[in-house]
């Protein structure tokens, strides 16, 4: 199902173009940058179906997670080398559940300090009300490293 409005939805479409683009794709799932105000190099694993839990996900889609989480993992890591690498899950909107999407965001003391101190969700929801967003040259660069290590990864 493709849901116009969603956030995931119009990305997988392509109604709405994420910033560097669709960096890796499997049959289930596609891995872009995170469109907002989270650091650079914060991916997002997104079912191509209108899919709003973990649960819900088909049989194909879970057996793709966790192969493609690992990979997103560590391409994040292979460019970045952040001292810690979050993996969350958002699905939840301002009126009940919304597109899944499995975040993997690159942390670094430099990342924390910015936030003062915060760690963990505290540092996504600072994060998330700053509205700082990633410069387009820099998430351009990072998304065009990350394809490419994708690329290699699957050889």
């Amino acid at each position: 199902m493709d849901v116009e409005g969603c956030l995931g939805c119009d990305v997988v479409s392509g109604r709405l173009q994420a910033p560097g683009g669709v960096l890796h794709q499997t049959p289930s799932w596609i891995v872009n940058h995170v469109v907002g105000s989270m650091n650079l190099g914060t991916l997002v694993l997104s079912p191509r179906d209108h899919v709003v839990a973990v649960a819900d996900l088909t049989i194909e889609a879970a057996d793709e997670l966790g192969p493609l989480l690992r990979r997103t993992a560590q391409v994040v890591e292979s460019i970045l080398d952040p001292e810690q690498t979050y993996v969350s899950s958002w699905a939840h909107g301002e009126y009940g559940r919304k597109h899944l999407h499995i975040v993997v965001q690159p942390i670094t003391s430099a990342t924390v300090a910015a936030y003062d101190g915060a760690l963990s969700e505290q540092l996504q929801a600072k994060m998330l009300l700053s509205g700082n967003e990633s410069g387009q040259a820099d998430v351009e660069q990072f998304c065009a490293q990350a394809a490419e290590r994708f690329s290699n990864l699957n050889q």
